[in-house]
């Protein structure tokens, strides 16, 4: 790494340009419109699985309902901070973050699949995050180094995204434990108690004499 010089005179004089760009300056390399439109695509994707992570915490009922429940609204109440995340920026870009109802459903990357049971919610919202946490990471390679900024935001983004689809991968395996049937639950647990070794014990069995010659 060689010694970091920077023309400064050449930087105050680009910034006093197009200052109506705000932090968009001439050293931004991505094509700040695209980008504006992928980050209201994440944006939109966002809001779905916000109104869908809604939807099944007051949804969701039975025995094991109330720690699912409390799951489904923090990640709700995360993905509403991503969606604030994704907002702001395209601000910052000089766009304007599209929350129009209208079309939500056709911009965003994940779907609003509602569920019945307590274990068909978690695997729709299981299969929205894996989505988005391809989606982001495809849009984290496209930005490269143009967008750095972006790029930062969103590699913070798909972190979280991982932990929650981490988080409902989890509770799927539990819920499907304690829902099979008792009878294979004790036939498993024989079979554990069988495999077992025992303590060996020698001469005659409980209740019965020895053999007369």
């Amino acid at each position: 790494m060689g010694k970091f010089a920077a023309d400064v005179e050449s930087i105050r004089r680009r910034a006093r340009q197009h200052m109506e760009r705000g932090a968009v300056t001439e050293s931004y390399r991505a094509n700040v419109e695209e980008v504006v439109q992928v980050l209201n695509t994440a944006l939109a994707t966002e809001l779905v699985c916000i109104l869908r992570y809604k939807r099944h915490y007051f949804m969701a009922t039975g025995i094991d309902a109330q720690p699912v429940a409390a799951e489904f609204l923090q990640h709700a109440t995360e993905e509403q901070q991503h969606a604030d995340e994704i907002a702001a920026r395209i601000t910052q870009l000089g766009g304007e973050p599209n929350f129009d109802p209208v079309g939500l459903a056709e911009r965003s990357h994940a779907e609003y699949a509602e569920g019945e049971t307590l274990i068909e919610m978690i695997e729709e919202d299981l299969v929205a995050e894996r989505i988005a946490i391809e989606s982001y990471s495809e849009m984290i390679r496209w930005l490269g180094s143009d967008d750095p900024t972006t790029r930062r935001m969103l590699e913070g983004i798909l972190a979280m995204e991982e932990e929650h689809a981490e988080d409902l991968a989890s509770m799927l395996e539990t819920l499907a434990a304690n829902q099979r049937p008792k009878s294979k639950r004790a036939a498993a647990k024989r079979s554990t108690a069988q495999r077992t070794p025992g303590r060996k014990t020698t001469g005659p069995r409980p209740g019965r004499g020895a053999r007369r010659r």
